[in-house]
């Protein structure tokens, strides 16, 4: 493959650990952090799927401080005021995968161009992937709020290759969200899929991923 790729990382859930909350949430509700985590991140993605459907947008924090309200009561859990602000706050300061920085920097070095590409406010997202040490690798961010849409609305994906100027047939979306990458497929993308977990289930629609990887580090070699 060539070397002239425009690679769009997603943000939260294949760069950024989105269950990096849970050492948070153990001092507030124990062990019910790791459920709490879960149906926080299904629910906070749910949120953006409907009110992408609906044509009712609102900002991705406020999809995920929404979901939190979700969880708190689905699971009786009684958080105060306080302790849900700081869950929120943590959103700034979730730590990288282990294998980010060691894929961008090989992706980087391969001579490929870097874009964040997220739901996310491009803001939120500058400062958790600053926070997380990994800005550095990024020509940009493409944050899908300039449309008022989410992922996996084709439009997104037709906006991200705009915006990059890159061409469609050089440009990857990376991503570990299986939603993401059947979007950026029928969008006319290629997708990398990043397959940490034997646990996690690609959808069975028939479309799929351009190809799949257990990590990031060693990406780059695959798409070279």
């Amino acid at each position: 493959m060539t070397t002239n790729l425009t690679l769009g990382f997603d943000v939260y859930g294949t760069l950024i650990d989105t269950h990096g909350v849970v050492v948070e949430l153990e001092k507030y509700i124990g062990d019910l952090a790791p459920c709490f985590s879960q149906i926080w991140r299904e629910k906070q993605l749910e949120y953006t799927f409907r009110r992408g459907l609906m044509e009712q947008y609102q900002p991705f924090g406020v999809c995920t401080k929404d979901a939190l309200e979700y969880t708190n009561l689905i699971l009786s859990c009684g958080l105060d005021e306080q302790q849900k602000s700081t869950l929120i706050q943590c959103y700034s300061t979730l730590p990288a995968f282990d294998d980010a920085i060691a894929g961008l920097e090989q992706a980087k070095a391969a001579g490929f161009t870097l874009f964040a590409f997220s739901n996310g406010q491009e803001a939120a997202v500058n400062q958790v992937l600053e926070n997380a040490g990994i800005s550095k690798y990024f020509t940009g961010t493409v944050s899908v709020d300039d449309l008022k849409t989410f992922k996996p609305n084709p439009a997104v994906y037709e906006y991200f290759v705009k915006k990059t100027h890159a061409d469609k047939s050089s440009a990857w979306l990376v991503s570990s969200n299986g939603f993401d990458v059947i979007g950026a497929v029928s969008a006319g993308m290629k997708a990398a899929w990043v397959h940490r977990s034997t646990s996690v289930v690609y959808d069975p629609w028939g479309i799929q991923p351009t190809l799949t990887v257990s990590s990031l580090d060693g990406l780059s070699k695959v798409l070279t």
